[in-house]
């Protein structure tokens, strides 16, 4: 859709909600599973990971110590998160 069309629309309160579910609809298979995700940085006592969403997650790192692993993961590592 233009910015042309964008902007003689009106949206309503339901076509907000329909986009939102169209856009984050077929990632609520992710809550409450365990997915591969790989460290894109680490930001003070966070890792910042991409699995692939539209956004990064981050983790405390203490979440990685104690689960029968000595260190922290790196960046470029692959986690499950």
């Amino acid at each position: 859709m233009s910015s042309a069309n964008i902007a003689g629309m009106n949206p309503s309160r339901d076509d907000f909600a329909a986009l939102l579910a169209e856009s984050y609809g077929e990632n609520e298979a992710f809550e409450g599973s365990v997915v591969k995700g790989r460290v894109v940085a680490i930001e003070k006592d966070v890792a910042v990971i991409d699995i692939g969403l539209k956004t990064e997650g981050r983790v405390p790192l203490k979440e990685f110590t104690g689960h029968g692993r000595d260190a922290a993961p790196k960046v470029g590592e692959e986690v499950e998160v």
